[in-house]
C-alpha cells in the first residue's frame, strides 16, 4: 500500500490545478494523482471529435496561477491539452501522476483518520492510504455516454457514432451527415464537418440559445503587448468574470428582454428570410440551460453558405437510409452522429464507506458545494454551470489548502462538516437549482442535497463564493476540527439520511 498525505483523483483541469495549489500552499504535503486513463487532460483528452473546443474563454477556463498567452481565447481541445501539459512540466508533476488507476472505492477509518483508496490497475487491485482525499474526476461517466433508444436503429445501414467515442479513422468526406442534438457538441461538430462532408444536417427536437463571439479577445491581446503576461492575464480574467456575472444576472432578472436581444442577434446574423422562430427560439428562458457559444459565427456562416441545414422535428424511427421524422419527412444519411449528451455520475462512480457504512450521496447535504455533512477529510471539485469550470476549481483547491494548513496549526487530523441544531428546520433542495438541462435532470436524484442557508448552499455564484470560500473564517460552527469519537461517526450516516429525507 502506498501512503500519502493527500490523494487526488483525476488528472484533468481540476486535478492538475489542485496539485499545483498543494505544491504552492502546502509544500510539505506528499500527494499523488490517480488517473484512470493513459493520458492526462480529462475532457480534453477524451473528446476527439472534429472542431472540439472550449465554450468558455481561456482567461477564465485557465488556471489563476498560469496565464493563457495564446491569441485565441476560445481554444481548441489540443491547445487546451498542451496548456495542461505545460503546467505539468513547469511544476514537475509528471512523477506524481499514476495512470490507468481506476478508483473503485474509498473507505474512511476514524480510528486511524485515513482514507483507503482502492483502484483497478490493469486488472489488479492496488490500494493507497491518505489522510485527505480530493475528488477531481468531473461529473460524467467517461465510459458510457447518454444515447436514447431510437426505434429501428438496428435497421440503419450506415455508421452511428457518439462524439464521446469518436473513431480515429472516420471518413466523412463527401458523405451525408446528420447530427442529432442542439447543444454545444452539436454546434461545434456541424460547421467543422461541413467543410468536407457533402451535407450536414443538425436535427434538433427543440432550439437552444446561441451566441456568436470572436475567438480572439482584442483587449486581452492588446494588454499582453503592453504589460507582463501575469498582469495582463489577471486584468482580463477580472474583466471577463465581471462580464459573465453581469450578463448572467441580467438574463435571470430580465429574461424576456434578454431573450428578445439574443434572438435579435440571430436574426441579424441569418437575415430576414430565415425561420429563426422555429430553429433558434427556445421555449425556456435564457440560462435555464447553458447558452451555446459559436466562435466567429461559424455555424451561422455554414448555414448561409448552404453547407448546413437545421431541422427542428422529432424522430419517428431510423430507417435503412436515414431518419424518418414525425412530420413524415425522411433525412438521408451515410453517418448519424448522436450528440445527445452525457451520463452524470457521482464521485466518478466510486463507492464510499465511513467506518464500514456505505455512503449514499443522495442522502447527504453539501457544505459550500465542496464537502458533505458528516463525511471527514473529503473535498470534491464541481465547477460552475453558468461560468467557467476552473473559476470554482481554483477556489476549491485554495480552500482545501487552507483547511490542511489549519489542521496542522491545530495539531488535528480530521475536519468534518456537521449539521447544527439551528439547521434542523432548514429546507433542502436539489444540488443544482433552476437549471433544466436534460443531463442534469436525469440524475439529479442521485446527487447530494443543498440547504436553504449558508454554509449548506451550492451557490453557483463566483462573486459570492469568493467571500464564503476564499475569505470566510474556516471555523464557522459547522466545520469541526479534531478527531470525532468513533461511536458518533458511526451514527452520522443515518442522521444525514434523516435530515435529507
Amino acid at each position: 500500500m502506498q501512503n500519502f498525505d493527500v490523494v487526488i483523483v483525476g488528472a484533468g483541469i481540476s486535478g492538475i490545478g489542485a496539485a499545483c495549489h498543494l505544491q504552492q500552499s502546502c509544500p510539505d504535503k506528499t500527494f499523488t494523482i490517480l488517473e484512470s486513463r493513459k493520458q492526462i487532460g480529462g475532457t480534453w483528452d477524451l473528446f476527439r471529435y472534429p472542431g472540439i473546443r472550449s465554450d468558455s474563454d481561456m482567461h477564465t477556463l485557465g488556471f489563476n496561477f498560469k496565464p493563457w498567452t495564446a491569441a485565441k481565447s476560445i481554444a481548441d481541445g489540443p491547445s487546451i491539452k498542451s496548456y495542461l501539459q505545460e503546467t505539468i512540466a513547469e511544476r514537475g508533476l509528471a512523477n506524481h501522476i499514476q495512470h490507468e488507476h481506476k478508483v473503485r472505492s474509498a473507505e474512511w477509518s476514524s480510528d486511524s483518520s485515513t482514507w483507503t483508496v482502492t483502484t483497478d490497475h490493469g486488472g489488479k487491485t492496488e490500494q493507497f492510504c491518505c489522510n485527505f482525499l480530493m475528488m477531481c474526476s468531473g461529473y460524467y461517466n467517461y465510459d458510457t455516454p447518454y444515447t436514447p433508444d431510437f426505434q429501428g436503429q438496428e435497421n440503419f445501414q450506415g455508421t452511428v457514432i457518439h462524439p464521446q467515442h469518436w473513431p480515429k479513422d472516420l471518413d466523412y468526406k463527401g458523405k451525408k451527415v446528420v447530427v442529432i442534438g442542439s447543444g454545444a457538441t452539436a454546434m461545434t461538430l456541424v460547421p467543422a464537418m461541413a467543410d468536407e462532408a457533402e451535407s450536414v444536417t443538425m436535427l434538433q427536437r427543440s432550439p437552444t440559445y446561441v451566441v456568436s463571439r470572436p475567438d480572439q479577445d482584442k483587449i486581452a491581446n492588446t494588454l499582453r503587448k503592453l504589460l507582463p503576461d501575469s498582469i495582463a492575464y489577471a486584468l482580463t480574467r477580472f474583466k471577463n468574470t465581471q462580464l459573465q456575472h453581469f450578463m448572467y444576472q441580467r438574463m435571470r432578472k430580465q429574461p424576456l428582454k434578454m431573450k428578445k436581444g439574443l434572438i435579435g442577434l440571430v436574426r441579424e446574423a441569418l437575415g430576414p428570410d430565415y425561420d429563426v422562430d422555429k430553429h433558434f427560439t427556445p421555449k425556456y428562458n435564457p440560462w435555464d440551460q447553458r447558452l451555446c457559444l459559436i466562435p466567429n459565427g461559424d455555424l451561422f456562416a455554414s448555414i448561409k453558405n448552404g453547407k448546413t441545414e437545421i431541422v427542428t422535428d422529432s424522430i419517428d424511427e431510423f430507417t435503412a437510409t436515414g431518419i424518418k421524422l414525425k412530420s413524415g419527412e425522411e433525412l438521408t444519411a451515410d453517418i448519424i452522429v448522436t450528440a445527445t449528451g452525457l451520463n452524470m455520475q457521482v464521485m466518478g462512480g466510486t463507492e464510499f464507506f465511513i467506518d464500514g457504512c456505505a455512503v449514499n450521496f443522495a442522502n447527504t447535504v453539501t457544505y459550500k458545494g465542496m464537502m458533505y455533512a458528516e463525511i471527514p477529510n473529503l473535498i470534491q471539485t464541481f465547477g460552475y454551470i453558468n461560468a467557467s469550470w476552473t473559476l470554482r476549481a481554483d477556489l476549491t483547491a485554495e480552500y482545501a489548502c487552507r483547511v490542511l494548513n489549519h489542521m496542522d496549526r491545530l495539531g488535528v487530523n480530521q475536519c468534518t462538516p456537521r449539521l447544527r441544531a439551528e439547521d434542523a428546520d432548514m429546507s433542502l433542495g436539489p444540488w443544482i437549482q433552476d437549471f433544466s438541462a436534460g443531463y442534469m435532470q436525469r440524475t439529479m436524484d442521485l446527487m447530494p442535497k443543498q440547504g436553504s442557508k449558508d454554509p449548506w448552499r451550492n451557490t453557483q455564484n463566483y462573486a459570492l463564493d469568493k467571500k464564503i470560500i476564499r475569505k470566510a473564517p474556516l471555523e464557522d460552527g459547522a466545520l469541526l476540527f479534531g478527531a470525532l469519537p468513533l461511536e458518533t461517526i458511526e451514527a452520522e450516516p443515518q442522521k444525514a439520511e434523516q435530515a435529507a429525507a
